[in-house]
């Protein structure tokens, strides 16, 4: 410290400052803040003030406060009950920051006094004159300031007193008071100060004048409404238009603001001047009202602008959805011939899967991928052929139908709209809804949409139609014609634990209040949740048990027993209970009469066993497992092929006159059917009458005919994982359906060996044992 220079402890100020010569009060109640007051209260009571730069900054740093403010003398201190400190200053002079001297526990600074520079006398004093009488004129238009405040004003002599407490009277901002305060010319800040006042009184004027000017507004609205009150007691009386006077010109207005088509406006024009005539007590009159209400609330040119940029496109989709490449491969072609052809005309696409596996917020995607509006209507359990295009007028309670609706919530032509389970649409003797979808989804034809409650034709050319199915065979063909069907066949079990760790987990966290740090669950516990507690080719279900546990964390946090929640295997099934599902295991050694064949449910694939019995009997064929008529028929062709090259398969040839014969497939209580199982149920009872077991680690898929052809088969992907997941290492699959392998995922595919045949000779070749091992065995 030199001899020009001072210590002072510093009191940081939060939207106030305080300049040279003011008295005021301050509460204070920062921790730092009283450590100051106290320093100050032991010293000579002197604390320097500095302003803040910003008042939301709770803790400021040195570079957060301002380096110039007022050394001030501590007057009165009193402590308040919400442990706050009220203090009383005094502004003495002005001074600057020359260094910080503690920053810890309170603030101390080191600081040197600012002087004043004084100009020629005359001037300062024709500058003060000009100020007070400034002043005067403000007080005048602010009517907020005393006239006794003036008089004390007009009673200082010294310039920049005379600067500074005019300047603290004034509502402008502690930015403005700070240059204010930092000016060492008096001179230079009494003109500064002149143009502050000058400005404000403009500001003062302009209030004014937008007062005076709602004030008069307001004034002319409440007497136009009263007249117009007049007017229809008037009307009333006289039983002329029931008052509806003001509805009129309101729907005139909206009509033509509305932006319709001319057809549209004329025929809008003539059923206002029905509207106008018919009495207001007449249903008619509502039914009109409401049919000019619809009209003037359809979108009929606003439109958002398209941004279709295929590298922010995919972007979006890969953000949003994990996997389903060749899903978000056919979308980008999509939007890619729509940017080139810049029409939306061509295909309608179809998302077609199981449930949950984001078909519709795939569709919400490409809406915010290309920046329109998104809309979506459900069209699950629709019977009625008003529900899509609207009913009569001359029907009570009419509205139009669902893609007019979905348009007025659209409010553009162009939005994206999502057509959700299109093929749950039904008939009865109401009409048949999905004709007349027909015409909605035609590029052709939908630019003159007609609904029956509008009467006006709707353009729809503008629309991208995306529609959602759960199954194809439930879409009506001509329906079908009309759509692109785009195949989401479900999620494997290494996608579905993507999707958890990226997606949903984060999700389920935030929507239970939980932080990323207060549970965890481990990589072996999801993936049996994923086996064990969900069965579906979406992720739905894995969403939903997935907040099941993010809730019994909730609780344990909750009640204290844990800060984090940790979820390993072992622990799983305590939080959750009992695994619900019984994932298809491979038999531990090879079995006779045992075949494990592949099959494709709605939820994915699974394993499944087929088992044959022989005993003495009459040659019957029993078939249990509540199987449907296809599979039973497989088994008929099997039978029937066996004992047709019974030599060949080295099997008694009268078997099916000595043994009675029992097919089971278990988990009896599941319906089960479709054609797949032919081959494996030919195997378990070749295996059966010769006596020869199956291997182990073979699984298989096929449809068989009696000549024993092996036929291809749908669904090879989920068919494969779910035997990778059994621990099955061979799979005997349709030749035919060796191109449908590379949609295998790589590392499923590495793991299994694919055996393609042709026929059923060499599906037994490749499953049973050779008799060399059984003898070995025995």
């Amino acid at each position: 410290m030199t001899n020009d220079t001072i210590q002072s402890p510093l009191l940081a100020l939060r939207g106030i400052l305080v300049f040279p010569s003011m008295v005021l009060h301050l509460d204070v109640g920062r921790e730092k803040s009283i450590a100051s007051l106290e320093t100050a209260m032991m010293g000579d009571q002197t604390i320097f003030l500095s302003s803040q730069k910003e008042v939301a900054i709770e803790d400021p740093n040195p570079e957060d406060i301002y380096r110039v403010g007022t050394l001030a003398k501590i007057n009165q201190m009193l402590k308040l009950p919400n442990g706050t400190i009220r203090v009383l200053v005094e502004g003495l002079y002005r001074a600057e920051i020359i260094r910080y001297t503690e920053e810890e526990k309170e603030y101390k600074v080191e600081i040197k006094k600012l002087e004043d520079v004084s100009g020629d006398l005359h001037e300062e004093e024709a500058l003060m004159r000009q100020l007070v009488h400034q002043f005067g004129q403000y007080i005048k238009v602010s009517r907020k300031i005393t006239k006794e405040t003036l008089a004390t004003v007009q009673d200082i002599e010294e310039p920049s007193r005379l600067a500074f407490i005019i300047a603290s009277h004034l509502p402008i901002k502690i930015k403005d008071k700070q240059e204010l305060l930092e000016i060492d010319n008096v001179k230079d800040r009494m003109q500064h100060l002149l143009t502050i006042i000058t400005n404000e009184k403009k500001v003062l004027d302009l209030e004014r004048k937008i007062g005076k000017r709602v004030q008069t507004s307001m004034e002319q609205t409440q007497k136009e409404y009263y007249l117009r009150e007049q007017l229809k007691a008037i009307q009333k009386e006289l039983g002329e238009g029931d008052g509806k006077l003001s509805d009129v010109d309101q729907l005139r207005e909206d009509i033509m603001e509305a932006n319709m088509p001319e057809r549209v406006t004329e025929v809008a024009l003539k059923e206002l001047d029905r509207f106008e005539r018919v009495p207001q007590s007449s249903a008619e009159s509502s039914v009109i009202r409401n049919y000019i209400d619809w009209l003037t609330s359809l979108p009929w040119a606003e439109k958002t602008e398209d941004s279709i940029e295929i590298h922010h496109a995919e972007a979006i989709l890969d953000k949003e959805h994990y996997g389903l490449d060749k899903v978000k491969e056919r979308i980008l072609e999509y939007l890619a011939v729509q940017k080139l052809t810049n029409s939306i005309k061509g295909p309608i696409l179809c998302l077609v899967g199981p449930p949950g596996v984001g078909k519709t917020s795939l569709a919400k995607s490409i809406a915010n991928s290309i920046h329109r509006k998104f809309v979506r209507i459900s069209l699950g359990g629709v019977r009625d052929e008003a529900e899509i295009r609207g009913h009569r007028r001359t029907y009570i309670g009419a509205m139009p139908g669902r893609i007019i609706q979905g348009m007025k919530r659209a409010g553009t032509i162009n939005p994206v709209f999502l057509l959700d389970e299109i093929d749950k649409m039904s008939n009865d003797f109401r009409g048949d809804p999905s004709s007349a979808m027909l015409e909605v989804l035609d590029p052709e034809q939908n630019h003159n949409f007609s609904d029956h409650f509008i009467e006006e034709t709707y353009d729809l050319s503008n629309v991208l139609f995306i529609a959602t199915a759960n199954y194809v065979n439930n879409i009506p063909g001509p329906l079908l014609d009309r759509m692109e069907l785009i195949s989401i066949s479900g999620y494997t079990e290494v996608e579905k634990m993507h999707i958890a760790k990226e997606h949903l987990i984060l999700k389920q966290l935030k929507e239970n209040g939980l932080q990323k740090g207060n549970l965890q669950i481990r990589d072996e516990a999801l993936l049996k949740v994923i086996r064990e507690y969900t069965r579906e080719s979406g992720v739905r279900g894995l969403e939903r048990t997935i907040a099941t546990l993010c809730r019994k964390a909730a609780k344990i946090i909750i009640s204290g027993e844990q800060k984090r929640v940790i979820v390993t295997e072992k622990r799983l099934e305590k939080l959750l209970g009992k695994p619900i599902y019984r994932y298809g295991r491979m038999e531990q050694e090879d079995q006779v009469g045992t075949a494990t064949g592949l099959a494709y449910t709605a939820v994915g694939g699974d394993t499944l066993s087929i088992e044959v019995s022989h005993y003495p009997g009459k040659g019957e064929l029993i078939l249990t497992g509540k199987l449907g008529e296809v599979m039973r028929e497989s088994a008929q062709a099997a039978f029937s092929y066996i004992r047709s090259r019974v030599k060949e398969l080295q099997i008694e040839e009268d078997f099916h006159k000595k043994y009675d014969i029992h097919i089971h497939v278990p988990e009896g209580a599941t319906p089960k059917d479709g054609p797949s199982a032919g081959i494996t149920m030919a195997t378990a009872l070749v295996s059966a009458l010769s006596g020869r077991a199956v291997k182990k680690d073979v699984g298989m898929t096929g449809e068989i005919t009696l000549r024993g052809h092996v036929l291809p088969i749908g669904g090879l992907k989920e068919k494969s994982l779910s035997a990778h997941r059994a621990g099955i290492k061979t799979i005997i699959i349709p030749a035919e359906n060796e191109r449908d392998i590379e949609d295998i995922p790589k590392s499923v595919r590495d793991d299994l060996t694919f055996i393609k045949v042709k026929h059923l000779d060499d599906v037994l070749k490749h499953a049973l044992v050779e008799e060399a091992d059984e003898s070995n065995k025995s």
